[in-house]
């Protein structure tokens, strides 16, 4: 019998409106010696994604939603401490879906071995991870980015923003950014982007799309719905593509928000808007890293990550990400880089 504990964040009840840090509960558990076949897994790193406010709605959706008083998941990384398991030795990397908590023993299906770069352990859940192939899959797949075209993205800061942008330059195109601050701001002209807008400086948000595109736009990667898609519309080009990865702007509404007033343009203009789940497309997971080692390698990707340390400050991260406290990827540190 194993004596390791381990804490790990539990749904308590299930928010209404914006999260709060009442509908989560820390608990400690044991953790069992791991038998037959299993390993046991000291995580290191845990991300937090707005997608994970959806599963906490009881409703059906392309997964399964939280369960209140069940431990939370989502992306982690760590290292195996122990094993019984005949394709993973003590100390390989391995991923999984067992965040929100310390430590887990699995039988070995559940993981995934991988061998990260010195200091690049967390980008797994980022950049190099499911963040950065849904800006892949998005943009090239979704929106259909041909080199040189026009391009908005919102939230362009964020973990799949940052991405966007940097594929989007790296194929010759003109970009234009969305943010909430003027350090994001600032960010986003390092990399690169031709034009960033300040949507909380801005005023009319529709005016200043306007002027960042006289040309009009040729794919709208949207991670914010609401008023930016709305603007995006009113700008986009005969034929553009509109990549609907999100829309977190309306992710805490108690009551239906009104859509855009001008989608008559989609029929005008003959627009294409694709929603997309990442998932579907993991056959182009391959191709994704091979092009992000390159690009790395060249000097035209770089990432931005904000680390939060402590599973008991999980919560707080995950509501950080819908007041704008994240600049690039949250995540939160719940152990040691090298665990063995």
């Amino acid at each position: 019998m194993s004596n390791q504990k381990s804490r790990e964040i539990r749904l308590k009840s299930r928010p209404n409106g914006a999260p709060v840090a009442e509908n989560f509960k820390l608990v400690e558990t044991d953790v069992p010696a791991p038998g037959p076949g299993q390993v046991l897994v000291r995580n290191a790193y845990m991300t937090v994604d707005p997608y994970m406010r959806g599963r906490m709605m009881d409703r059906k959706s392309y997964v399964p939603p939280f369960q209140v008083g069940e431990v939370l998941q989502g992306g982690a990384v760590g290292q195996v401490v122990a094993s019984n398991a005949a394709h993973l030795k003590v100390g390989d990397y391995v991923q999984s879906m067992n965040g929100w908590r310390e430590w887990f023993v699995d039988n070995g299906g559940a993981v995934t071995k991988f061998e990260p770069k010195p200091g690049q352990m967390q980008a797994y859940l980022g950049a190099l991870g499911m963040p950065g192939l849904t800006a892949y899959v998005g943009l090239l797949k979704i929106g259909e980015l041909k080199d040189g075209e026009r391009v908005f993205v919102s939230a362009a800061s964020g973990a799949v923003g940052q991405i966007v942008c940097q594929i989007a330059k790296a194929k010759g195109c003109y970009v234009v950014g969305s943010v909430g601050s003027d350090e994001k701001a600032a960010y986003l002209k390092e990399i690169g982007v031709d034009q960033v807008i300040n949507y909380k400086k801005a005023g009319d948000l529709n005016a200043a799309v306007a002027d960042a595109f006289p040309d009009g736009i040729d794919v709208y990667f949207d991670n914010v719905g609401g008023s930016h898609l709305q603007a995006a519309i009113g700008r986009m080009r005969q034929w553009g593509r509109i990549a609907a990865c999100g829309a977190i702007e309306q992710y805490n509404a108690t009551a239906p928000v009104p859509g855009p007033n001008n989608l008559m343009l989609v029929v005008g203009m003959s627009l294409t808007i694709r929603g997309f789940i990442v998932s579907n497309s993991f056959d182009m997971l391959g191709q994704f890293h091979a092009d992000m080692a390159k690009w790395v390698a060249e000097g035209k990707m770089t990432w931005r990550e904000t680390i939060v340390d402590g599973i008991e400050n999980a919560p707080k991260a995950f509501m950080g990400l819908f007041t704008g406290d994240n600049f690039g990827k949250m995540l939160v540190r719940v152990g040691p880089d090298k665990a063995v």
